[in-house]
């Protein structure tokens, strides 16, 4: 392989390097690149795609403004890990990769979007990190990740408060409250190989839980947690994770934590996980599994108040970033 080309002109980097209300809204001041070609000089890490799609939404719309509000809107943490002691992107290259364009009311053509513009990152071993957009978004980025590494070789870890296994939701077969059933039924994800985590409510019904069993998914409900403690649960998440021994997706939609960290969001349901925990997990399962793909999907940001679903989101991902470098350091010491 050739020797990578990462050329930022200074003045462009002048304004990367300041604070995040100046300059382009870039995920994490990173570099911007728009073309595949980009992507084979740069040769990064890690790629930000932005997926501004939700019309399969079943309650509050507005996802499609989060990857734009999680570019401009989460201040600016730094980039030192301080449990990790790691200077994330001294270890990390990570790039914006942009967004996949999509068409309004147009699932098809926004679905073969989101799913080429995945592709492009996927195919070439550079690890995407998708923001959704409602979880339907899922459906293709997956598809793109499996197809790259073999369909049956991804296990899906998927955080949320519904295990979005329906099969048709009031005639739509792409809802964002089915496309983990898509998924298995395609054989991109099998059923075997799904991880759930953080389950509660009211939804889906009996009819749908028989499919998941009989399908062999496994779940780590809320209940579970409080009655046994994160660490405890945890535990049993990435062994179950490293006993299928693939290549791990991790997607989360930011209902999986409580609405009252999280209030932007088209489906809240009470009684989810706090920061102080899903962040940890995060790190854990990076640090401790070999992740190739990440998503948060479902922040609606006209929601929000101070951000707070925004910046929650954006630490997901800092988080799992951060991880990464730790993997990529270790791998290359």
């Amino acid at each position: 392989m050739s020797e990578p080309k990462r050329h930022v002109p200074p003045h462009m980097r002048a304004q990367l390097d300041a604070q995040s209300y100046l300059g382009p809204a870039t995920f994490g001041m990173r570099p911007l690149l728009t073309e595949p070609e980009q992507l084979d000089e740069w040769q990064p890490d890690v790629a930000i795609v932005g997926a501004p799609w939700d019309d399969n939404t079943t309650n509050r719309p507005g996802a499609r403004f989060a990857p734009r509000a999680i570019r401009a809107n989460a201040y600016d943490p730094g980039t030192y890990h301080l449990d990790l002691q790691i200077e994330m992107f001294d270890h990390l290259e990570v790039v914006d990769y942009g967004d996949a364009v999509t068409s309004h009311g147009m699932w098809e053509l926004s679905k073969a979007a989101i799913y080429e513009r995945v592709r492009d990152v996927a195919s070439r071993g550079i690890i995407p990190i998708i923001i959704g957009g409602d979880h339907s978004i899922t459906w293709p980025a997956a598809t793109a990740v499996a197809e790259h590494h073999g369909f049956g070789n991804v296990t899906m870890i998927h955080f949320d408060a519904h295990a979005d296994t329906a099969n048709i939701i009031e005639g739509n077969l792409a809802s964002h409250g089915t496309p983990m059933r898509r998924l298995i039924e395609s054989g991109a994800i099998p059923g075997p190989n799904f991880i759930q985590v953080g389950l509660r409510g009211y939804w889906p019904g009996e009819e749908d839980q028989k499919w998941m069993r009989d399908n062999g998914l496994r779940h780590f409900m809320m209940q579970e947690f409080w009655e046994r403690g994160t660490k405890a649960v945890m535990a049993d998440v990435v062994a179950a994770a490293k006993e299928k021994g693939h290549k791990v997706y991790i997607s989360i939609d930011i209902d999986v934590l409580d609405p009252g960290f999280a209030p932007a969001t088209g489906t809240p349901e009470p009684g989810g996980f706090a920061p102080i925990d899903l962040l940890r997990m995060v790190r854990q399962l990076v640090l401790e599994t070999d992740v190739v793909a990440f998503d948060v999907m479902e922040v609606a940001p006209a929601y929000d108040h101070a951000d707070l679903t925004i910046n929650n989101a954006h630490r997901l991902i800092w988080e799992a970033l951060a991880a990464m470098a730790v993997r990529k350091r270790d791998a290359t010491a």
